[in-house]
């Protein structure tokens, strides 16, 4: 049976480019991540699939999703549901198969509750002033809706104590490398293999 795979946790605030570096990394031949989906109530912007970008459902689809159970996790940001379908994950994680989550910071420290043992990376802007220009340059929210967002990013960065590490997007190829390179190490973490080792010495007879 294959160990488990690792449950990689990627979010920081809106703007800082998370989806850029997320598709950065899966555009290498290299990478071994199952992308997750997350689930939105959000509307769908021009150029965005439902089922590649986002699973797009309306409030009452999502809110029956969260009675049900279904979510690994969910929160509500700007006026919209975003969440990560739960049995997706749990069935590509059985086989060890890592699963790279694209989640913002609320959903984030839900899952670690959960999952204690997942990898959590938070994405930070170089400074606030780069937020706002990327949110502006987007074109997609009012004046209104980006102020709210500078505010919600402030909350979020002071939340980064929460996460395993911090990764500046100042180059969008330098911080996917960057994101990488913690996955990578991650998986020779000693609490991560000695299960491995300990079965094997139990299991070995010695040849006298």
């Amino acid at each position: 049976m294959s160990e488990r795979g690792l449950l990689i946790v990627f979010s920081g605030p809106s703007g800082v480019g998370k989806g850029t570096v997320r598709q950065e990394i899966f555009s290498t031949p290299d990478h071994k991540f199952e992308y997750s989906v997350s689930m939105t109530t959000r509307p769908q912007r021009p150029g965005e699939v439902d089922g590649v970008d986002y699973f797009f459902r309306t409030r009452e689809e999502f809110e029956e999703l969260i009675k049900k159970g279904q979510m690994l996790e969910y929160a509500e940001y700007v006026g919209n549901y975003y969440g990560t379908p739960l049995t997706y994950v749990n069935e590509t994680l059985d086989k060890g198969i890592d699963v790279f989550l694209e989640i913002e910071v609320q959903g984030a420290l839900q899952v670690k509750n959960k999952v204690p043992d997942g990898v959590f990376i938070f994405l930070t802007p170089p400074d606030l002033a780069e937020l706002q220009e990327r949110l502006v340059g987007r074109g997609t929210d009012s004046q209104e809706v980006i102020a709210q967002r500078i505010e919600k990013a402030k909350e979020e960065i002071s939340l980064m104590r929460e996460y395993d590490y911090a990764v500046v997007n100042d180059f969008v190829p330098l911080a996917a490398e960057r994101v990488k390179r913690i996955i990578e190490t991650e998986h020779f973490r000693v609490e991560r293999v000695i299960g491995r080792y300990d079965k094997m010495i139990k299991e070995t007879k010695v040849v006298r």
